[in-house]
């Protein structure tokens, strides 16, 4: 019931962003002009646009006539001289939206038994709109000298957006200048400027040609980082950190990459990074980093909850530069319903190589399948976290001990193990496209009771398939639909005899795996009907996914349907799928998505309420 009522709260919300402003609400925002008399509520005139949709939405929001609507002590002349203006005004506006050949009939109405006395009507055939008939893009500088460049200035001529036959419009004329531009300032010539543009229309033959040229600037590469406004963190640390390629073509991306990698370092509040420009050697520009760095310490503190564990509370304390290491140490005390732990891992800074030597510690209570484990792991390696590819390798130690009626015997067990972990969304946050993998690989033995080796790997992929473009009622806005796929696969081998911490196997079941059953509720079925980790699993998912169309306009939610399957067992032979349905909501919240999923579960015959909020992976 607690979920429910939240999940109701923030549909309510979510759906109160979606209402529009009232019309006399909106042009009053809108009017800067008003009199002490407009406080009345009935305005001087009102202005109906007369004209098909777009134009008539365009003008109706731009007109210079709507700022004087609340001037009550207009006379006729003062009204007539604002209509004349208002032709003129309307022309140039039609004008941005290719319309050069516009006919506009203006009439002035007594309206006495209107919102207002008189009504300003305007009229408004737009005629033919103008067609671009000839685009030519040229470039000055370095990058029209060299023959290297040839395949980049055709690049950029190749991507300009407004070409010929496309409807011409002033909004539509600056955004390919500026996506040109951006497209030019990206590599190699980050001091790119735009040299002449011009547009000239013939608006009896309603046409365009279209002529611009850009000046490249030098070609610039990376130089050494240069870091401002540190104090207590090492600067050779931070390039180390940043990885900004010395020597290679500037890149904007390999820019932000670093400076996002500095930013999610934690030594840091915030990071800015930029290419010095004004040096004397554009071949070696040095990197500008503007840093303001993070406290030594910080305790963070979170509460939260899911339907998976009820209330969440956890409480993390951060040191960025421990005594004689100088390591960094992130620890954590985190209790839910079913779980409480505590935990602390220690990472060295990177080396050059990228790098990083690192050790983990952690103690647990959890509730897995039918029982409660008691867990303790110790971990140390090496690991590495590129752009899209995270990595690691490990030596790990691993116990569990069991509790409850008739629980499995406590083991123990030393591994090796490998991760490999590839993201390629396009949002790292609310992916709408692209795919992620994940690899882990382990080799051990046992450690408790005969000493046997197993093997453990396990698999997941998520991955977004187009399934078509929803469009609003005025065919302005579009949003692709798109169908998500996910699927996990793990397997335990070892002899049946072998003592595995159970920490080990497999369970499954919950908001992010088979949706309809609770947390880690599917596991293997003993003889005796109890349920325990498995050494063997699998899980498969799909889900459609389609914006809303609220009022005629695309919203912030989508509307989603699924089929959830996962099944876990002790040998293979024995998976039998568990199979969720559902329908649920997505809302791209201000801080992030929200999902909401309303579950049934075909085997265990009962509806359950799913809440989630953000995306990982």
């Amino acid at each position: 019931m607690p979920a429910l009522l939240f999940a109701t709260l923030l549909l309510l919300q979510g759906c109160s962003l979606l209402s529009q402003k009232e019309p006399d609400q909106r042009d009053a925002a809108d009017s800067p002009v008003t009199s002490e008399s407009g406080a009345s509520g009935r305005e001087a005139f009102a202005v109906d646009v007369q004209a098909p949709d777009a134009v008539r939405d365009f003008l109706t929001r731009n007109l210079e006539i709507q700022r004087y609507r609340k001037l009550n002590d207009l006379g006729p002349v003062e009204l007539s001289r604002l209509m004349v203006a208002a032709e003129a005004n309307a022309r140039e506006l039609l004008n941005t939206m290719g319309y050069f050949t516009p006919t506009l009939t203006l009439e002035l109405r007594e309206t006495p038994d209107g919102k207002a006395p008189r009504e300003v009507r305007i009229t408004v055939v737009p005629g033919e709109i103008t067609h671009v008939s000839d685009v030519h893009v040229d470039f000055n500088g370095p990058i029209a000298q060299t023959p290297e460049s040839e395949e980049r200035r055709n690049a950029i001529r190749a991507a300009w957006p407004l070409r010929q036959g496309q409807a011409f419009s002033q909004q539509a004329w600056d955004n390919a200048k500026s996506t040109a531009l951006r497209s030019l300032t990206a590599r190699r010539y980050p001091t790119g400027t735009i040299v002449t543009s011009r547009a000239e229309v013939d608006a009896d033959r309603a046409e365009a040609r279209l002529s611009a040229t850009y000046d490249s600037g030098p070609a610039y590469r990376f130089g050494p980082l240069v870091v401002r406004g540190y104090q207590r963190y090492d600067p050779d640390a931070m390039r180390r950190i940043a990885r900004i390629p010395t020597g290679a073509d500037y890149d904007q991306q390999q820019l932000l990459d670093a400076q996002q990698r500095l930013a999610s370092s934690g030594y840091f509040n915030s990071v800015f990074l930029t290419l010095d420009t004004t040096h004397d050697d554009p071949l070696s520009a040095p990197v500008i980093a503007q840093v303001q760095e993070a406290p030594l310490q910080k305790v963070v503190a979170g509460v939260g909850y899911t339907t998976d564990s009820g209330p969440r509370l956890s409480l993390d304390h951060i040191h960025n530069q421990m005594p004689l290491l100088g390591w960094r140490a992130v620890s954590r005390l985190y209790l839910d319903r079913d779980t409480q732990s505590l935990g602390t891992e220690w990472s060295a800074v990177p080396r050059d190589s990228g790098w990083r030597t690192f050790t983990a510690a952690q103690l647990k209570s959890e509730v897995s399948g039918d029982y409660t484990v008691d867990s303790g792991r110790l971990r140390g390696g090496e690991s590495k976290a590129s752009d899209h590819i995270d990595r690691s390798l490990f030596l790990q130690y691993d116990y569990a001990s069991n509790h409850g009626f008739n629980a499995p015997p406590s083991a123990s067990a030393l591994s090796i193990n490998w991760n490999w972990t590839g993201r390629y969304f396009d949002n790292a946050n609310a992916p709408t496209r692209g795919q992620g993998i994940a690899l882990e690989l382990a080799a051990g033995y046992t450690l408790t009771g005969e000493r046997l080796p197993f093997t453990r790997t396990y698999a997941r992929w998520v991955g977004f398939v187009p399934a078509g473009t929803v469009y609003s009622d005025d065919g302005t806005q579009s949003r692709g639909a798109r169908i998500q796929l996910r699927s996990e696969i793990g397997a335990l081998i070892a002899k049946d005899s072998a003592q595995i911490p159970s920490t080990l196997a497999f369970l499954t079941g919950g908001d992010t795996t088979v949706r309809g059953y609770s947390f880690r509720s599917i596991g293997a079925v003993r003889p005796s009907g109890t349920v325990i980790a498995g050494r063997y699993m699998g899980v498969a998912s799909i889900e459609w996914q389609r914006p809303f169309v609220y009022n005629g306009k695309i919203s912030d939610w989508e509307s989603t349907v699924f089929v959830d399957a996962g099944s876990v067992a002790d040998k293979v032979g024995d998976l039998e799928a568990k199979v969720g349905v559902g329908v649920g909501a997505r809302w791209k919240s201000p801080i992030g998505p929200i999902s909401i999923d309303l579950a049934y579960g075909v085997d265990v015959k009962e509806f359950r309420l799913h809440f989630r909020f953000g995306f990982t992976f």
